[in-house]
């Protein structure tokens, strides 16, 4: 195709001629020796290479108190991203990512092999075009992943779902839904998991358009009947997407209408008792909860080190150009910061400060 388009360009469609003379055949040498160049660079343009990546966290260089952007043009590229999930062994790394009005989303994956990490993918199971597959999260074990996906578990036609693979040695069998009681008539989101297997998620009411944290504990391995969470998680006037810590001792919640003049989305961790009681709401710190509130996706790293969560924030002025060119606009929709949302990560030893003494 390129060198069709390049003897175009060089010949203008019938000028395209046999040569009559030394001179013009070697003319017409250099230039088909200038056209191979060029078709090696388009070739190596079509298989981008990826850069080699070693080390934990894809190789990125790990950040201190400041969130900064996770894997800028690797996984935070443009699109929007959000939902991290990472294997207990911290060798395999999952993330959301989405086109505008959630036309298409689906999961995305890198795994660590002999030390280095592959080049990100679609997980098998999240390809069909038709639904959406969204918010991986991993059994303490790692035995299983659980996500959320609109594929039709029947002919009652689709709803968000929680879904669930299993682990077959290096893949992923096939996805089924967990079904009732964890799922209903409305949508059911955000799955994150405690040591024991007990399930968080969201739920959509029926009537309100209000969304409410639940709780649902396994036993005997299957999940009771789901328990409404009280008010100092399901907080504000709306509620999203509640991550819960493995020892269950906190969870995060992301919310709208906690305290006045706050508007948008903001983060608020909530402790829990020893009896099981929780403490009231404390919103996280002004360098995860932008001005403009729009996160509502939050992770803990297994080894309990790095917090990844979701923002969107506007682009840095100092990278903005004096005078708008189209190379910069299409350069632009590739890049982190672009309006849609991206990830970011930081110490968790930014939470150290908010953590109260329990009540017995």
């Amino acid at each position: 195709m390129e060198s069709e388009l390049l003897l175009n360009l060089a010949y203008k469609s019938n000028h395209y001629t046999r040569p009559k003379s030394t001179t013009d055949m070697k003319k017409a040498l250099l230039l088909l020796s200038l056209l191979a160049i060029f078709n090696s660079v388009f070739a190596q343009n079509d298989t981008e290479t990826f850069p080699i990546l070693r080390g934990p966290y894809m190789g990125q260089k790990l950040p201190g108190l400041n969130p900064e952007i996770f894997a800028p043009n690797i996984i935070s590229n443009g699109l929007a991203n959000r939902d991290v999930a990472i294997s207990p062994d911290g060798k395999e790394m999952y993330f959301t990512l989405h086109t505008a009005k959630f036309q298409y989303a689906t999961i995305v994956y890198s795994k660590l092999v002999k030390g280095t990490w592959t080049k990100p993918e679609i997980v098998p199971f999240a390809r069909d075009s038709r639904y959406k597959y969204l918010e991986p999260a991993f059994s303490y074990d790692g035995k299983k992943l659980f996500f959320v996906s609109d594929q039709p578990k029947d002919d009652s036609g689709k709803a968000e779902d929680i879904w669930v693979v299993d682990r077959k040695q290096d893949s992923w069998g096939e996805p089924y839904n967990l079904g009732a009681p964890v799922n209903f008539e409305g949508g059911d989101f955000y799955p994150s998991l405690t040591k024991d297997g007990t399930l968080y998620f969201t739920r959509d009411e029926l009537e309100g358009q209000i969304s409410n944290i639940y709780r649902s504990r396994l036993v005997d391995g299957k999940y009771t009947t789901p328990q409404k969470l009280p008010s100092q998680i399901n907080c504000g006037t709306n509620r999203f997407n509640a991550y819960v810590s493995p020892d269950e001792s906190f969870v995060v919640v992301p919310a709208i209408g906690v305290e006045e003049g706050f508007r948008g989305v903001h983060y608020y961790i909530v402790f829990r008792n020893d009896d099981d009681s929780w403490q009231e709401p404390l919103p996280l710190s002004s360098k995860i909860n932008t001005a403009r509130g729009t996160g509502w996706s939050f992770y803990i790293s297994p080894d309990k080190k790095y917090i990844f969560f979701m923002a969107t924030k506007p682009f840095p002025k100092e990278k903005q150009p004096k005078n708008l060119s189209l190379d910069f606009l299409h350069q632009f929709s590739l890049m982190p910061q672009n309006g849609n949302s991206d990830i970011y990560w930081v110490d968790a030893k930014i939470l150290e400060d908010l953590k109260p003494q329990t009540k017995k």
